[in-house]
């Protein structure tokens, strides 16, 4: 009987999911023994033969003969008139084969064994694509991305779909269809709609680890060890490694020369910072290291605590390095060293400083505990930091971190301030108050512009006269310098009794004596 449209399609899906041909024929046995069984109830009397390179399927209906009248089972037994119609030979006794098609047991139940064949080939794919894979977890596989999709990104390899949800991509990265991936095999289950979900991933640990596998060859072959992988993927990661051969640098080995090794694995994962580290059993030279770039100044670790926290002291310009960029430094070298960590700042005996939580009569609980997780311990600690990166690092908005800065700068601001406007108000006092006496300023008298001239040039004349007389006597100094004060004494009054004296002055001049301030020249 020829039945190629029948079985023509899935053999040749099974050949495209590399099934074996035993696999299929029993497949199709099955898939015709239920129709059998469903239009006489049992399949003990019929024999199915399958013929994949061709297509064939024979179902044969084998009965005994049996003399009329005494037929009690239809299904295995036949009456010898019936069976002398087929061969006149046969007598009662005899089998008899008799070939039944296809289209005798209904268009339905064509349909019902097609979608039943089609079932089990999907178990038998689901079944095959499951054991591969899962012989795959932890490693690297190759694909081309076939579809995008706002959730999901579906990779073919080897004719199986992968799947990679949002979650395990690197965020940033862009794909676009028909662009090679390298991701590790993450998940593989078995029972998820038609086929088996493979689930590959990015940003899982293992593919920076086999990443290094592929890139350092002392890691392939055992000589480095890498012990510990913590990633923010896309962003920054730490390694710690550690060398079972003494003459072996383990953080050299992976870095390469001019680091053209580690660049490799950079790139790959589109241009994530990757921090190296070698390993330490010291649970403080562990936290020490893993908060690099930072040099802590102490560590003290409390394992009594669930979970076990450290306290960790660094130089007062290098808490914004231990935190790192959001945080991100001081959440991996906690993951690395599995222990919770507290930064605090290195403050001198003689520098004044304000706790954190004295600020909880100004400052809402919330916020103060969100300054302790950035690190900010002290007033001193938010002081360093700039507007922008205080909003950034705690998620405040611009108001609440405005008032958070004007809130601490008061404290240490208030006193120059009061001072300040002392010395304000006492420069304003002296401004205002006149350099003598109350009384001498009301009865200062108010010389004219030219009388002033004439004073200043009678003063001038007596110095030049002490100048050019030299004298020998003690007496006679004293007589000459008491000679200005006479001369300021009198000269008002001269210059209010005698009105004419300045008309004299240029006369004489004219004539060719000289005056006064000549003299004096």
């Amino acid at each position: 009987m020829q039945s190629s449209n029948l079985v023509d399609s899935f053999t040749e899906i099974a050949r495209e999911k590399d099934i074996e041909r035993d696999t299929l024929q029993l497949i199709i046995e099955d898939v015709i023994g239920a129709m059998i069984r469903k239009r006489y109830g049992s399949d003990e009397a019929f024999e199915v033969i399958f013929n994949p390179d061709h297509g064939d399927i024979q179902v044969l209906h084998i009965r005994e003969v049996v003399s009329d009248m005494d037929m009690e089972d239809p299904v295995n037994e036949i009456e010898i008139k019936n069976a002398v119609e087929i061969d006149p030979d046969f007598v009662v006794g005899d089998e008899v084969a008799s070939e039944i098609s296809i289209d005798e047991f209904g268009r339905r139940a064509v349909m019902t064994a097609q979608q039943t064949l089609q079932q089990r080939l999907r178990d038998i794919e689901k079944e095959h694509i499951y054991e591969k894979y899962s012989k795959l977890m932890g490693e690297i596989v190759a694909g081309e991305i076939h579809q995008i999709r706002p959730n999901k990104l579906l990779v073919m390899h080897d004719n199986v779909e992968l799947v990679m949800p949002r979650s395990e991509q690197i965020r940033g990265e862009r794909f676009r269809k028909g662009d090679m991936v390298r991701a590790v095999v993450k998940e593989v289950h078995r029972d998820r709609g038609k086929r088996s979900q493979v689930v590959i991933s990015r940003t899982d640990e293992q593919l920076m680890e086999r990443l290094f596998e592929i890139e350092v060859p002392e890691i392939h072959d055992g000589i480095v060890e890498l012990k510990k992988i913590v990633r923010e993927p896309g962003n920054r990661a730490k390694v710690t490694v550690v060398s079972h051969d003494e003459r072996v640098d383990p953080v050299g080995a992976c870095v390469g020369m001019k680091g053209v090794r580690i660049h490799a694995v950079v790139r790959e994962l589109d241009n994530e910072n990757i921090d190296v580290l070698p390993h330490a059993d010291d649970p403080r030279d562990l936290i020490s290291r893993a908060l690099s770039p930072a040099n802590p100044i102490n560590v003290e670790i409390k394992d009594d605590l669930d979970p076990p926290r450290a306290t960790v002291v660094v130089p007062e310009d290098e808490v914004s390095r231990a935190i790192g960029s959001g945080g991100i430094n001081i959440r991996l070298a906690s993951r690395l060293a599995e222990y919770e960590i507290d930064v605090y700042r290195d403050i001198a005996a003689d520098e004044e400083d304000v706790e954190i939580e004295e600020f909880a009569d100004a400052l809402p609980m919330s916020i103060i505990d969100r300054l302790q997780e950035i690190g900010c311990d002290t007033a001193k600690a938010v002081m360093e930091l700039s507007l922008d990166e205080l909003e950034r690092r705690t998620g405040f908005d611009s108001e609440v971190a405005e008032g958070v800065m004007i809130v601490i700068e008061a404290e240490f601001e208030e006193p120059e301030e009061f001072e300040g406007l002392e010395m304000a108000e006492i420069e304003e006092e002296e401004e205002v108050a006149p350099e003598g006496s109350g009384e001498e300023a009301e009865t200062a008298p108010v010389q004219p512009e030219g009388e002033t001239d004439v004073e200043e040039a009678s003063t001038e004349t007596e110095v030049t006269s002490e100048e050019e007389e030299p004298t020998g006597e003690d007496a006679a100094p004293v007589e000459d310098a008491e000679a200005p004060d006479r001369a300021q004494e009198t000269a008002p009054a001269a210059a209010t009794d005698e009105p004419d004296a300045e008309e004299t002055t240029p006369a004489s001049a004219e004539e060719g004596e000289p005056s006064s301030e000549e003299k004096a020249v």
